[in-house]
């Protein structure tokens, strides 16, 4: 089982959405969370230390990620989507992004 964190900024829209659409992917296990310190869910260690693969919607969440929490990281990978903060909850422009960025780290059907 592979897991997957997805990060935004609030957890509000974006990864909230990722966490969604990955639910129920076979051999998968999701989580989000945000970088914000008021995020909807803020971003904890052992979320970091549960984490195979840590999936940030933009470069800036990477270097925040990287400087906020870079002694938890210890060598996990960390993707960036490039995904930018334009759309709504569940947008269906939003999913078909997610589908198709996220394919390299899903696990092959």
């Amino acid at each position: 089982m592979k897991r997957l964190l997805f990060l935004c900024s609030q957890n509000k829209l974006r990864s909230p959405t990722a966490e969604a659409v990955f639910a129920d992917f076979p051999g998968v296990e999701v989580d989000s969370a945000g970088l914000n310190n008021d995020a909807q869910v803020a971003l904890s260690e052992e979320q970091l230390e549960w984490a195979d693969v840590i999936i940030v919607m933009e470069k800036a969440h990477r270097n925040r990620l990287n400087r906020k929490f870079r002694n938890a990281l210890g060598g996990k990978r960390i993707a960036v989507l490039n995904i930018p903060d334009d759309y709504d909850f569940m947008d269906e422009d939003l999913i078909r992004l997610l589908k198709v960025r996220c394919q390299p780290y899903l696990p092959q059907r």
